[in-house]
C-alpha cells in the first residue's frame, strides 16, 4: 500500500524535454509565460523584516566584515547572499548555488542558510529556476545538479 507521501510524489509531473528546450532558448519573458509563472507588484516582491532580523544581519555582516581573511570577492558574494536570503529563501539559494558554495559563504558568514531563513521568500516566486524544481519530487536531486534544469539563476519580474 502507498503511503500519502509516495502518492503526493506521484501527482508531480516533471516537465517535458521539449518544454525544457524551449524554456532554455527563450528570452526571460517568454519563459515566465512558458511556465505561467505569476507576477506581483513590487512591493509584493521585498521581504519585510523585523527589527530583531535586520539587526541580526548587522551583526552577521559586521562579524564577516572584521573577521575575514582571504579573497575578498568570496566576502563580497557571501555577503550578497545573506542579503537576497530573506527575499528568495534558503531554496531558491540552494538551487542558484552548489552545496559547495553555499557552505563556504556559511564558513565567511559564520551562519547556517537554513537556520536564518525561511524555505521561501516574497520573490522566490520569480525564480525560474525554483520554479521548475518545484515541478519534479525531489528538490535535492535539482539542487544538487543530478536532475538538470535551464535557467537556473534567472529571475523574472
Amino acid at each position: 500500500m502507498a503511503t500519502s507521501k509516495a502518492l503526493e510524489e506521484d501527482e508531480v509531473t516533471p516537465p517535458s524535454p521539449s518544454l525544457l528546450k524551449k524554456i532554455e532558448s527563450a528570452t526571460i519573458d517568454a519563459a515566465t509565460k512558458l511556465l505561467n509563472m505569476p507576477k506581483k507588484t513590487k512591493a509584493a516582491r521585498i521581504a519585510r523584516l523585523t527589527p530583531e532580523q535586520e539587526e541580526q544581519l548587522r551583526n552577521i555582516e559586521s562579524e564577516a566584515i572584521a573577521d575575514f581573511q582571504g579573497d575578498l570577492c568570496q566576502l563580497e558574494a557571501a555577503l550578497g547572499m545573506l542579503r537576497m536570503g530573506h527575499h528568495y529563501g534558503w531554496k531558491v539559494l540552494y538551487i542558484i548555488h552548489s552545496k559547495k558554495t553555499i557552505r563556504n559563504y556559511e564558513d565567511i558568514l559564520k551562519i547556517r542558510i537554513r537556520d536564518v531563513f525561511d524555505e521561501t521568500g516574497p520573490s522566490s516566486y520569480r525564480s525560474i529556476g525554483f520554479h521548475i524544481a518545484q515541478m519534479y519530487s525531489n528538490f535535492w536531486k535539482v539542487a544538487g545538479g543530478d536532475i538538470k534544469i535551464p535557467r537556473r539563476k534567472d529571475a523574472a519580474n
